[in-house]
């Protein structure tokens, strides 16, 4: 029976071609759409769970009152880890003090590579569970050892073994390859660590940890901890609360600091706090594009009911027969559901190889190294269990219609479908277009708030400007030799240093006090040292004041500071004001207009700018605007590896830096647009076959009305006025529901851009003309067939 469903089936794939590729056109898409949403959403909660212990695993982070609101940040005080251990050992089987990820130069012979990695407690392995191809987990118990991902490690050694080699940390440290571990799969939190060495090895190289006068004050450092196994995460987070507050001095104490446990499982999709709390995160990003991944399969089930149910009269004669010969209704429900499911099984196919040709595409969009999971028996058994399930909602309704038909009615030629036979068709019709249409407003709203952002003022002139981390005191201790022969090159007009990137704010810091400050008001300021020149060089804009200037021997104690920064503390007169920093009185002496150095999207943070000519780590070149580019970048790296032999020329361009601000949204603009084109793809097939049917139904009656003087506009108009209609309808939902959805959408960000009514227009419109095009084809089509052919008696 089965093997004749099949073969009935094909004949009648076979038979109507032309539906039978919108079908599985339109499947496949549909599929395929849905399969590349379902990987990047199984990559999203897939995160860091590579780690058997996932779920015992948290970060230590902290709230704290600051600028008259709770903030939270997971950078914690040197001291903490060991507070941890002492005080509430009991809970934890690993406390682990990390620094944040590093950049520094690794070199082996002539070999010399910058590499991003971390300093782990010794602990830090097993609490990563890492996989050890060479070595074991516990090879940081020497301070000058270093365990080096696979990657790292044939990057330096080939195929040989690189076991008790040694490695050079910034052409200083000699370190010893105690052990070689897996790199992280890219979908893990510590994806970037390609080597990791001792915390003991930071203490002893930076002198700054070891001479701090107040460790409890200084939050720099990461504290990861690994929970016992009968150990209450919740339970746990609310035991270690006052662990700091209890330690501070009491001076301190105005920052009401407050410790809690964020688990693992959260740190990817749950990062975003407000005011203390957690408010999500990327978790509303797998909650959009998952329904996006219904709905354009639901898409694509619509066209298969639709055309379906459309031909019934057509399929008429044959279950009529059918059923007269003995065929019972179950029988007609198991031959159109093999229908169905066949097409479901040729579409997830075309799927597969769809999905196969699109991924490096998507891959790049979304920022992954997402594969199809050819091996996994799971992934094959949801694959194909999802394809008949699809194929079986698709042909559900069509299996239940078409075997309802009476015979007698039927045979006798008296069937007729009913005045709303067509009604449900209308219905998921309007149902394709609302979808459509929401999904290219959202596409359009989120790369209209994306170019909203980018067009913010920055305060300061990104064209020309690329900066290098320095590594190494060297290009610092020679900063006038090296600015002078590129200025006489003509490869720069200015140079500059500063502590910190220009696009972030790598310190903040609290003890600042002004006339008439609140005493109990707890501070805390992004501030950055820089050099004599930094405001030329970037293009600070002043609005009052000046910047600092080598003839002024008092700019050791100056403030240049921003417009948020005078208005939050209410000085209208800023310039000549004191501005104590704990306890060290420093003038203020310009001020700039705000600088973007974190989101785009948040108002800019009080920032203060102070000279200091040690503290500094990050070299700025303004390249000169009437050298090329490359000629000039290459002059700055041949005068930078004079000076600086042992550190890699690895610089980037500020321009390009601060674009990747607008990553994010910009990964779901792409994703939303690129959906949202499939899916009006996938509603102009449904509309191009209902077209196609409803000219072959009334071919006669378009005979009959050309025969008595209808030109071809006005035939035009009468196909094309029933699915014009349609799309109204749609166009009169989804607009109200696209405003809804997108004005809560862009309440997350602080700057935003509104709803102009042009982008609801631009949707209609676009809606409309799709239609139309999409539509005229067949109406324009029957509309010039012959009527002679027309009315010819069948």
């Amino acid at each position: 029976m089965l093997k004749n469903y099949l073969i009935t089936a094909v004949r009648n794939l076979r038979k109507n071609k032309v539906h039978s590729f919108i079908n599985i056109a339109g499947l496949s898409v549909g599929m395929a759409v849905a399969m590349l949403i379902g990987l990047w959403i199984w990559d999203e909660v897939s995160f860091n769970r590579g780690n058997p212990e996932y779920s015992h695993i948290a970060q230590v982070m902290q709230n704290g009152t600051m600028n008259g609101s709770v903030s939270t940040w997971s950078t914690m005080p040197v001291t903490m880890a060991e507070e941890l251990r002492q005080s509430y050992g009991s809970n934890f089987k690993y406390v682990v003090m990390s620094s944040w990820n590093e950049s520094h130069i690794l070199s082996v012979g002539e070999k010399k590579l910058t590499m991003t990695g971390t300093f782990f407690e010794p602990q830090g392995p097993e609490l990563l569970k890492l996989n050890m191809t060479e070595g074991t987990r516990n090879g940081l118990k020497d301070p000058y050892s270093v365990l080096l991902s696979a990657s790292t490690a044939k990057a330096f050694f080939g195929n040989a073994s690189p076991m008790n080699k040694v490695i050079k940390i910034d052409g200083a440290t000699n370190v010893k390859v105690t052990g070689v571990y897996e790199d992280l799969p890219h979908n893990s939190s510590f994806a970037d660590v390609t080597y990791i060495v001792p915390w003991e090895l930071n203490l002893i190289t930076k002198t700054w940890i070891r001479q701090m006068q107040n460790p409890w004050g200084n939050n720099s450092f990461l504290v990861y901890v690994q929970l016992n196994e009968n150990a209450d995460m919740a339970k746990v987070s609310v035991k270690i609360k006052d662990a700091k507050l209890n330690k501070i001095p009491a001076d301190n104490r105005k920052y009401k600091p407050e410790l809690f446990l964020h688990p693992m499982a959260k740190w990817h999709l749950y990062s975003d706090f407000k005011n203390g709390v957690n408010t999500g995160g990327l978790i509303q990003s797998v909650w959009l594009f998952g329904i996006i991944g219904v709905f354009v399969l639901l898409l694509a089930c619509i066209n298969f009911m639709n055309l379906s149910t459309a031909r019934s009269e057509k399929r008429a004669k044959e279950v009529g027969i059918r059923k007269a010969v003995g065929s019972l209704r179950g029988q007609l429900i198991s031959q159109f559901y093999s229908e169905s499911v066949l097409v479901a099984l040729l579409s997830f196919i075309f799927a597969l190889a769809l999905v196969q040709f699109l991924l490096p595409f998507f891959n790049d969009v979304a920022d992954k190294k997402i594969v199809i999971l050819w091996t996994s028996p799971l992934f094959w058994l949801m694959g194909i269990g999802f394809t008949i399930i699809t194929g079986l909602i698709a042909g559900s309704y069509p299996a239940l219609y078409l075997s309802s038909f009476k015979p007698v009615k039927v045979l006798k030629g008296t069937f007729k479908a009913g005045r709303f036979a067509a009604a449900p068709r209308k219905v998921l019709v309007v149902l394709q277009f609302t979808v459509s249409v929401i999904l290219v407003i959202g596409t359009i709203v989120v790369f209209k708030e994306v170019q909203y952002a980018k067009g913010r003022p920055i305060g300061y002139d990104p064209g020309g400007l690329i900066y290098v981390q320095v590594l190494n005191g060297d290009l610092h201790n020679h900063f006038d030799a090296a600015k002078n022969e590129l200025k006489n090159e003509g490869a720069i007009t200015e140079m500059a240093e500063s502590y910190g990137p220009i696009t972030g704010n790598w310190q903040t810091n609290g003890g600042f006090d002004w006339k008439g400050k609140d005493p109990n008001l707890a501070v805390d300021f992004p501030n950055s040292s820089v050099t004599y020149d930094y405001g030329k060089t970037i293009g600070w804009q002043f609005a009052q004041g000046r910047d600092f200037a080598r003839d002024h021997a008092s700019d050791s104690s100056a403030f240049v500071i921003n417009e948020s920064a005078a208005k939050y503390m209410g000085l209208k007169q800023p310039v000549g004001e004191i501005i104590k920093w704990d306890g060290q009185p420093m003038t203020i002496i310009g001020v700039i207009k705000d600088v973007i150095t974190e989101s785009p999207y948040t108002p800019v943070r009080p920032t203060l700018y102070y000279m200091n000519t040690d503290n500094v780590n990050f070299e700025i070149f303004k390249i000169n605007p009437a050298s090329s580019t490359r000629a000039a970048i290459n002059k700055i790296e041949d005068v930078f590896k004079k000076y600086s032999p042992l550190q890699p020329f690895d610089y980037k361009f500020v321009d390009d830096e601060y674009a990747k601000k607008f990553g994010t949204e910009e990964r779901v603009g792409k994703l939303a647009g690129f959906f949202a084109v499939l899916a009006i793809f996938i509603s102009c097939l449904g509309l191009f076959g209902m077209a196609s049917f409803m000219a072959e139904q009334r071919t006669k009656e378009i005979g009959v009305r050309k025969v008595l003087g209808a030109s071809v506009a006005n035939l035009w108009g009468l196909l094309s006025k029933d699915f014009i209609g349609l799309v109204v309808i749609s166009l009169l939902i989804s607009i109200p529901a696209a405003y809804y959805f997108m004005n809560s959408w862009l309440q997350n960000y602080e700057y935003h851009s509104g709803l102009p009514w042009w982008i609801f227009a631009g949707a209609a419109t676009g809606a409309l003309l799709i239609t139309l095009l999409t539509v005229s084809y067949q109406s324009i089509k029957a509309a010039l067939a012959n009527p002679v052919k027309s009315l010819k008696t069948e």
